[in-house]
């Protein structure tokens, strides 16, 4: 099974990990578009070009038989056209983890933090309708993030600007009391450990990489894919990018398979 993924840069290497842990005998095909990042500061057409562009790349080069948008901002802007674009396809996309943390949250106060383009999409704003409507004693503190996903690509996860960013967005949602944040971009998991010094260990963090990589896995089992065997992962960029902080990340990583980095022009 081949399974290609993307995100603006770095940030959906959380999901890929996460799919590594759970995903055995596959090949994935990671895109990090460093070219264009940030996704979430552009307009719905601009990403809907770029996922296009990076969609119909994986199928033509790598035959790809599933594709995950590992990125809240373009799932928002693309994952229903994307879906009808590629009919044959398991198409798997990414958005904020509100409804586990409802069920974590034990007062009810849920802090979101994502990307501005993520809190203005469509998807995200009739998810919020959906489960606000369903649990009236939620209340939801939402934060956008601008310049946080450069921070993260620039690899400066524990310096004092990203400190002092997440501090000031922090900082009204600690006085309210929130106990639950979801880190609604891929990227912010990166930085969990920067929030949770902010926040008080005890605050609990929602990503979906594991929930997005088990979703994967039922779908590919209903295509006939084993999921048995070694597993391939090949890292694409297609601009520059932080090597130290690639490095950092998949030293991290446990899996056992084999990981291939270079430039997508290479």
């Amino acid at each position: 099974m081949k399974v290609g993924v993307f995100d603006s840069g770095i940030g959906g290497l959380t999901v890929v990990k996460a799919i590594t842990e759970v995903l055995k005998g596959a090949e994935i095909f990671y895109i990090a578009d460093t070219k264009f990042a940030p996704y979430g500061e552009k307009s719905k057409e601009q990403i809907l070009k770029h996922s296009f562009n990076i969609a119909n790349y994986l199928v033509k080069t790598h035959n790809i038989d599933a594709l995950v948008v590992a990125c809240n901002t373009a799932t928002s802007a693309a994952i229903k056209e994307l879906r009808e674009e590629f009919p044959n396809l398991i198409v798997v996309g990414t958005e904020p983890g509100i409804k586990p943390a409802i069920s974590l949250s034990k007062n009810g106060k849920i802090g979101i933090l994502a990307t501005p383009a993520t809190l203005k999409g469509e998807k995200y704003q009739l998810l919020v309708d959906k489960l606000s409507n369903a649990s009236s004693n939620i209340t939801l503190y939402e934060q956008a993030c601008p310049g946080l996903v450069q921070q993260i690509e620039n690899g400066d996860i524990e310096g004092e600007k990203t400190f002092e960013m997440l501090k000031n967005w922090l900082k009204p949602m600690s006085e309210k009391g929130v106990d639950t944040i979801v880190l609604g971009c891929t990227h912010y998991p990166l930085v969990g450990n920067v929030i949770k010094k902010i926040m008080g260990e005890n605050t609990n963090l929602i990503e979906t990489g594991y929930a997005i990589a088990n979703r994967l896995k039922d779908l590919s089992k209903n295509c006939g894919h084993f999921n048995d065997g070694v597993l391939k992962v090949n890292v694409y960029f297609t601009s520059d990018i932080n090597e130290t902080m690639i490095s950092k990340i998949l030293n991290s990583w446990n899996n056992g398979g084999k990981i291939v980095v270079r430039n997508i022009n290479e």
